[in-house]
């Protein structure tokens, strides 16, 4: 990154031209003044000056439209980088329309039954089951369902849920238990895509997880629907978004899946009316019932799975299941099953062992079921042990049921299903084995033709496992080798399924490439911008006279001023930017639209590379900068390019990727020892002493925060999670509910102490500080309190509703405080300065502004603390602490630029960058989608609500980001006076070299991923830390033209209304 100067002398012909021009000027009035010409009065001297001041403002609020321009020009250009690289990366699969027919199977089929080819005798193959009733329990991990003998040493969870493996094992032919293996990623929408079409998703699919589209490939429910089959849908609705209009209108019922805090209102409704529909009476009004419970997994979400509320959850859905075998008749289906698990804070969404390994469960009243070895008796103990895929159940559901299997699936027949009783039944499994594979072979058949990919026929591809299997089936044999034909057309299912996941893993390269370049240019636009030229080191001196001189001209009329060149920077930058963007923009639109390639993506690329190269040129052409002239000239601009560079280039070590938490940490105290150096150098023993100070506490407070951890798997068993009551758990230890109180005690004094340094805990300061922001930490503390009470259940005998409706009321008071309140009094607020007037004599009065000499920083302190008020409520007890924490350094850090003389440095944004991100992992995340927090969207409210939730999520999973991008005008504005010139566009650069940070991560992490798209960590480690990377550049992006650069705007309007603006 380019150094800047920290304080740089003013260009000595400036200096004397200014001088010059003030003695002319003064030799001319008094030349008037001899002629006799009259003095202005006072009161056209009042005139001139509010016409000044208005002409100053008016000129402030231009730039500040400039230049928050400008900044949308490049969040323009970061959308486009990402759109284009993930438009590459994230894989999607192509989907055929194709649809399997009942009459037309993919190949003869080995048996005859009657009723051959219709619903009534089975389309493909006989038929067993008329009925099916599929019970879903959202998150039911395998070993849920395994009791253990060691109940000394057993889980909380474990034995609760006995009924399924105790059933498996007295009753073989009628039940069997089997681990049951979600395709990540493991989400529930994803996941039902798989369980209803059999086949796989893609990275691409987990986008529209919360905004599910219905699914239009051939699917178990649509043939069950053409076939006349009436379905009923109870519980989740994401089945309705999924598959709209399918379901019986008025026995169905959908439920709302978001409200993780509600464990019992979708489960109590499942089972209130799934009981009725099995009496006979009212068992001819469905075909297919499906029961979707989800306490399960809002158990595991609110608590983890180590937790009272989750053994109570399995044992009710223990006693459903026992109630549910009671009911069903001969000629039903029972399915159980998982979608999948949950790790071991009750999360899910990645590739965890404990996120796949789900549990299915089938059971039928009569004798159906086998086993093809006496030891498969007795269920796996654990889930490695003959585990199933979950895309296997969908062919094995449509030969039990009759109906053709779907045309895109690639799941084989479940072995225990078809064997039969006795388990002798090979020529069955044979036969639906072979039209299964037969099925796969004509779908992969249909898709590579589509995607014009020649096959295979060397030795172990599937056209040569395929033509192995058909030579063992000998026509009209009496006798065929059942068990050889079956292990050879499962060969095959398994080949075509591997080579399916390796198709499906091809990137669009040149999509990705265009997205790094787009990107790389972005970040080639904000070291430009970073760089200073001499008009604005010019601005940045707080020099009384020359301020004097300059208005005192300016009022005079003697000279039209000189419009520096960082005035107009910001509004040549955004005219170029958008004209030659809007024209590259329009003929590439054009171009697309007449050769209708539908590529928009590409379209925009071209947009924005034009764009980019355009405001490039009128940077180096205004700036008079060099590409050369971008490298550091300090210790610290070099200091600042190390950090920057060291991490990005870690990103391409998985375990530098993995343990980034404890990187962070090593950056800033090498900072902070860094810190403490320089200070020693300083002239002043005064300046020496703080600055050593606050550099040890800058890095102690690090290693305070660094406690507070969570562990993702690949860091086990070398880490210990502290954020919540154990690595099994999702609520905090009774111990941390002090922590907020702690924070509520010392905090504002802690901020306090910082302002009366420059003398500025003056105006509005006292009250909003020690009485506002205090009330409001003391509400956060309670808010942690109410909602351990009622996850511990402390006062039974309290209304069921009556903490959550409590803690809702607070949590709003709180965030109305933050946000409401405390924007109207940033907005509002006069300068945190008081006046002080000393007599010294009965003529002659002394008036002292204390605070003058960090007024602009103390007033804008109040933006912060308001955002850092709102993420403590939003985080639990120990991210709260590390939020106020992060709060402190930041003050230390500001503090220590000043005393170094380095607060023009980018050093300062780099390192509050560093210390977003530190505190991001501090706050309980981990750049995996596990560790989001989703119950901090039911904080303020009761059940999901847009866009409030999502902002609630995006404040507790990015608040160490947005925290330090709202304090980053601090680092420029800490310590300076009204009179300070350029302070908007000081900020401006500030922000730049912040953003930069950021945006050259987000490249590191999209360059290697794109170059390490085979690894085989590439979805569990580079894949979630490049969407981790492309987020908070968003992020950062946002908050800096909302909060800091509007923050700043108000701020400064607000100071320059009490002392007058100084440019």
């Amino acid at each position: 990154m380019p150094s800047r100067n920290a304080r740089p002398k003013p260009s000595p012909t400036d200096y004397k031209s200014i001088a010059a021009e003030w003695v002319r000027a003064k030799r001319l009035k008094e030349l008037e003044g001899a002629a006799g010409k009259k003095n202005d009065s006072p009161s056209t001297d009042d005139t001139q000056r509010l016409a000044l001041e208005a002409r100053r403002k008016t000129a402030l609020e231009r730039r500040s439209y400039w230049t928050i321009g400008f900044w949308i020009w490049l969040i323009c250009t970061h959308v486009v980088s990402i759109l284009l690289f993930t438009s590459g990366f994230l894989l999607a699969r192509f989907v055929l329309d194709e649809r399997s027919e009942c009459d037309s199977p993919p190949i003869e089929p080995l048996l005859e039954w009657k009723g051959r080819g219709t619903v009534d005798g089975g389309c493909w193959h006989p038929k067993t089951f008329n009925k099916a009733v599929v019970v879903l329990i959202d998150a039911l991990r395998y070993d849920f369902t395994v009791p253990t003998l060691d109940r000394t040493n057993a889980e909380i969870y474990q034995n609760a849920f006995p009924f399924l493996y105790e059933a498996s094992i007295q009753a073989p032919t009628n039940a069997f238990l089997r681990p049951f293996i979600a395709d990540p990623p493991t989400s529930t929408l994803q996941r039902l895509k798989g369980l209803t079409t059999g086949t796989l998703p893609t990275l691409a699919d987990i986008g529209s997880s919360f905004a599910g589209t219905s699914i239009d490939e051939d699917n178990l429910l649509m043939h069950w629907r053409d076939q006349g089959k009436r379905i009923v849908h109870l519980g989740d609705d994401t089945w309705t978004a999924l598959f709209p209009d399918y379901f019986q209108p008025n026995i169905s019922r959908a439920y709302d899946s978001f409200n993780v805090w509600d464990l019992h209102t979708v489960d109590n409704g499942v089972i209130e009316h799934i009981f009725p529909l099995l009496k006979p009476d009212q068992s001819k009004k469905w075909d297919i019932l499906i029961g979707h419970l989800l306490g399960v997994d809002h158990a595991g979400h609110r608590y983890g799975p180590n937790h009272p509320a989750m053994t109570a959850k399995l044992e009710q859905m223990n006693g459903f299941i026992r109630d549910l075998v009671q009911e069903i008749d001969d000629d039903t289906l029972l399915v159980v099953m998982g979608d999948h698990g949950m790790d071991s804070k009750g999360d899910h969404g990645g590739e965890s062992d404990d996120e796949v390994e789900a549990a299915l469960w089938m059971y039928s009243k009569r004798p159906a079921f086998g086993r093809t070895r006496p030891q498969f008796r007795e269920p796996p103990p654990t889930a490695k042990i003959r585990p199933v895929n979950q895309i296997d159940l969908v062919p094995t559901l449509a030969l039990l049921l009759g109906i053709p299997i779907p045309y895109n699936n690639l799941g084989r027949p479940i072995d225990e299903a078809f064997i039969g009783p006795k388990g002798t039944a090979w020529e069955n499994l044979a036969a639906a084995s072979r039209t299964t594979a037969a099925g796969i072979r004509k779908y992969q058949a249909s898709y590579f033709k589509a995607r014009g990919i020649e096959q295979s026929t060397k030795p172990g591809s599937p056209a040569s496992l395929w033509n192995n299997a058909e030579s063992i089936v000998e026509p009209g044999a009496k006798y065929r080798p059942w068990k050889t034909i079956h292990d050879a057309y499962t060969n095959y299912q398994e080949e075509t399924l591997w080579i399916c996941k390796e198709l499906w893993t091809t990137f669009d390269i040149p999509k990705m490439v265009l997205g790094i370049v787009v990107m790389a240019s972005s970040i080639v636009i904000l070291f430009l911008y970073v760089s200073r030229d001499e008009d604005e080191d010019f601005a940045v001196l707080d020099d009384a006279e020359l301020d004097f001189a300059e208005k005192s001209l300016e009022l005079q009329g003697s000279t039209e001023p000189e419009v520096a060149s960082y005035k107009n920077l910001s509004k040549s930058l955004v005219k170029a930017g958008f004209l030659s963007g809007g024209l590259v923009g329009l003929v590439s639109s054009a171009l697309v639209v007449f050769t209708e390639s539908d590529d928009f993506l590409l379209a925009a690329a071209a947009t924005a590379i034009a764009s980019i190269i355009t405001v490039a040129a009128v940077l180096l052409q205004i700036r008079g900068t060099h590409i050369l002239n971008l490298l550091p000239n300090t210790l610290w601009g070099w200091l600042a390019v190390v950090f920057t560079l060291s991490q990005s280039i870690g990103f391409a070590s998985n375990s530098y990727t993995i343990w980034e938490d404890t990187i962070s940490l090593f950056f800033l105290s090498t900072f902070g020892f860094a810190s403490a150096v320089a200070a020693l150098q300083r002239p002043s023993v005064r300046d020496r002493t703080l600055g050593v100070y606050h550099s040890i506490v800058f890095v102690l407070l690090g290693r305070l925060a660094s406690f507070s951890k969570l562990c993702r798997d690949e860091q086990m068993p070398y880490c210990t999670s502290t954020y919540y009551a154990s690595a099994n758990s999702s609520t905090s230890a009774p111990w941390q509910l002090v922590i907020p109180f702690i924070v509520f005690l010392i905090l504002p004094s802690i901020i306090k102490s910082y302002m009366n340094i420059s003398r500025s805990y003056e105006g509005l300061a006292p009250a909003w500080i020690g009485y506002v922001f205090r009330a409001g930490l003391f509400l956060a503390a309670t808010y942690w309190t109410l909602d351990a009470a009622d996850n511990g259940q402390w006062f039974p005998s309290l209304p069921a509703q009556m903490l959550k409706t409590t803690q809702v009321s607070i949590a709003q008071l709180v965030l109305a405080l933050a946000f409401v309140a405390g924007t109207t009094a940033f907005i509002w607020a006069p300068p945190c300065v008081s006046i002080l007037t000393t007599a010294s004599n009965s003529r002659t009065a002394q008036i002292t502004v204390l605070g003058f000499g960090n007024a602009n920083g103390a007033r804008y302190l109040l933006l912060p603390i308001n955002i850092a008020a709102a993420c403590i409520l939003l985080s639990k007890p120990m991210g709260g602490g590390a939020i106020a924490i992060m709060l402190w350094q930041i003050l230390s850090l500001v503090e220590i630029l000043d005393l170094n003389d380095i607060a023009t440095e980018t050093i300062g944004p780099v390192t509050l960058a560093l210390l977003g991100n530190f505190h991001y992992f501090k706050t309980g995340h981990q750049a995996t989608l596990a560790s989001i927090q989703w119950d901090s969207a039911f904080v303020p409210l009761f059940t999901i609500r847009y866009p409030w939730s999502p902002l609630a999520v995006a404040l507790n999973t990015f608040a160490g980001q947005i925290l330090a991008c709202a304090a980053v005008p601090l680092l420029v504005l800490w310590k300076t006076s009204p009179k300070r010139k350029g302070v908007l566009e000081s900020a401006s650069r500030a922000l730049a070299a912040f953003v930069a940070y950021y945006a050259v991560e987000s490249l590191a992490t999209m360059a290697w991923a794109g170059y390490l798209r085979r690894h085989l960590m590439l979805y569990r480690v580079f894949s979630p830390r490049f969407m981790m990377a492309a987020a908070v550049l968003l992020v950062v992006d946002l908050v800096g033209v909302l909060v800091a650069l509007l923050g700043v705007r108000v701020n400064t309007l607000a100071i320059g209304e009490v002392f007058g603006f100084a440019d």
